[in-house]
């Protein structure tokens, strides 16, 4: 992991009529890290991610991706990134390679074939590459889709809530593929709202709350938030959901969704 920044945010804001979601959120993320955006429903991370993709016009503030300034070279910064949404944008009637060469073929790589077969064996999807994905499990459709979003080699790539109504197992899945990507140099910004998945995953995490970053460090320098670990018979650690509760309050817990 290097000290360079792939994304940098400055007093972002954004709001949908009278709603605040955003209310002036810094932050920078080192590129080569997996950085988890961590917040209950209708914080705000969706609205950044969007911003950050380019789907989205701030109200204020600068966003820099890959150096590139989000309002005045939006082209640049979607040559430099990728983003997966919620659910897998996979085609099922096609096979997991054809979704690929597709892809490919869209996007202009040179060899489509060649860059399937390559991303297949990355994945561990050779030996259903010619099946309908219509017959995937759900974590072999999450890494089809994470697959497609790497054709053309982006240095930065956008996850937001990947494993939502995955199962435990499919979710693991996810968790092995996010972290060889980022032990392959690509940045990854990972929104979610499970604590363990950013535990488990992040080298960084910032806490987004009520549309601002309360909170940001390593899952180390989080825990020094928290009051000391109380001693019975061992000493227990605070989990990450610990720190997070403590921090915002039992009371942050929402079912609302970020506007769209």
């Amino acid at each position: 992991m290097t000290t360079t920044s792939a994304i940098e945010i400055v007093g972002l804001t954004k709001s949908y009529g009278d709603n605040a979601v955003l209310g002036g959120v810094d932050l920078s993320v080192p590129s080569g890290s997996i950085f988890a955006l961590l917040g209950t429903n209708g914080a705000g991370k969706t609205t950044t991610v969007r911003i950050l993709s380019t789907l989205l016009r701030a109200d204020g503030g600068s966003v820099t991706v890959g150096g590139h300034d989000v309002t005045t070279q939006p082209a640049k910064v979607r040559e430099s990134i990728s983003l997966t949404g919620q659910f897998a944008a996979v085609d099922e009637v096609l096979t997991g390679r054809e979704n690929l060469v597709l892809v490919a073929r869209l996007r202009r790589v040179p060899e489509p074939g060649g860059t399937a077969d390559e991303l297949l064996t990355r994945f561990g999807l050779t030996e259903a590459a010619g099946r309908r994905v219509s017959t995937y499990s759900g974590g072999m459709r999450r890494r089809l889709d994470i697959a497609m979003s790497l054709i053309g080699n982006p240095p930065v790539l956008f996850l937001d809530e990947p494993t939502t109504g995955l199962d435990p197992q499919s979710r693991i899945e996810v968790w092995k593929t996010v972290r060889g990507l980022a032990g392959q140099g690509t940045t990854v910004l990972l929104t979610t709202q499970y604590l363990e998945e950013a535990e488990q995953l992040a080298d960084r995490i910032a806490i987004l709350h009520e549309g601002r970053i309360i909170a940001e460090g390593t899952l180390t320098e989080l825990r020094q938030l928290f009051p000391p670990a109380t001693v019975e018979y061992v000493e227990k650690q605070p989990s990450l959901e610990d720190i997070f509760l403590s921090i915002v309050g039992h009371d942050g817990l929402s079912t609302s969704e970020d506007p769209s």
